[in-house]
């Protein structure tokens, strides 16, 4: 209900839009993925400098419950728009994971954007993403007696708002900060977190055919059991993210995207009883793509990831592979 509500918004915007000089585009995604675990796939996926790396940390136990083939649809429509102040590029993306074996990991997500650039060198781009009613395993209930365990779901609003600055013509910076809240099951209210984050990231153009980047984000997430009366679970958080990677050509219709990024999860609990006081996370994950430009209008991919979790409590580190092959065609 609330993405067709949000969808709507965003195409009457546009069509209201008379007195400028617009041009719409639509493509369409479709990648069939196989992964090892079934409990880390989105976040796997959606780990990165434009995604959402931070999606809330699974438990050793909600982990290492099979493989499955995934398809991965995607829809990305937008509309330019040129007026006297700028290029505003506004669009919309929906985005589903459909799992085969296991549909109760089903998952939509989509991103509202709207990108204004007031000069070739200076733009800002300001987006919303939201994640609905995501299933993150099987947890135990807090608080209940006798011992309970319940599926556990969080849906995540996410606000971003980032300043693009091109320094020369081989030198780009943007800085992104983010805010957002994800909300749990009932179950589980006592984890709603609230999340803001900031970081820098620099793109290098060392040639036409290749671009190299890093960056950095730091962010800090409050879980609401801190206030609660009698506490027994505190999931606030200090995450640090650092990411490298390139894009290159290799030949004629053929380019290469490649990118390596360490995460590190500080939980931040002071309470004596709970199980995250004293912990941390690291993990590093790998990505690498091919995309293949069969047409103008259509190429073929292939993605590769790999991830690494451990927890320092934990004498185990979980291990996340995504292999996939897709097509993309503009409309």
């Amino acid at each position: 209900m609330w993405l067709r509500a949000l969808f709507l918004i965003v195409m009457f915007s546009l069509a209201e839009t008379t007195q400028a000089l617009a041009e719409w585009s639509v493509s369409g995604s479709g990648t069939i993925f196989y992964t090892d675990d079934v409990a880390l796939f989105s976040a796997t996926r959606r780990s990165g400098l434009d995604g959402d790396p931070s999606q809330p940390v699974l438990d050793v136990t909600r982990t290492g419950l099979g493989s499955d083939m995934v398809f991965e649809p995607g829809f990305l429509v937008s509309k330019s728009i040129t007026t006297g102040l700028g290029r505003t590029v506004f669009s919309i993306k929906p985005q589903g994971f459909i799992f085969a074996v296991n549909p109760e990991w089903n998952q939509a997500s989509v991103a509202i954007e709207a990108l204004h650039a007031f000069n070739p060198n200076t733009a800002i781009r300001l987006r919303y993403f939201g994640a609905p009613d995501q299933l993150l395993g099987t947890s135990e209930v807090s608080r209940a007696e006798p011992e309970v365990e319940a599926r556990e779901r969080v849906t995540s609003h996410v606000g971003y708002i980032r300043l693009e600055q091109r320094l020369s013509e081989h030198w780009e910076i943007r800085l992104q900060g983010r805010v957002g809240k994800r909300l749990y099951n009932d179950a589980f209210a006592r984890r709603n977190t609230t999340f803001w984050t900031i970081g820098p990231h620099l793109y290098w153009h060392a040639s036409e055919h290749l671009r190299l980047f890093a960056g950095y984000q730091y962010e800090r997430g409050m879980g609401s059991g801190r206030h609660a009366i009698e506490p027994e679970e505190d999931n606030s958080y200090v995450h640090h993210f650092f990411a490298a990677g390139l894009d290159a050509e290799l030949m004629p219709h053929l380019e290469v995207e490649l990118d390596f990024h360490y995460e590190r999860n500080n939980w931040t609990s002071g309470l004596p009883d709970d199980e995250r006081n004293g912990q941390h996370e690291n993990i590093y994950q790998g990505t690498g793509r091919l995309l293949y430009q069969l047409t103008d209008q259509t190429a073929l991919t292939l993605s590769v990831q790999r991830a690494n979790r451990g927890v320092n409590a934990f004498q185990r580190v979980d291990h996340n592979t995504n292999v996939g092959v897709g097509v993309i065609h503009r409309f």
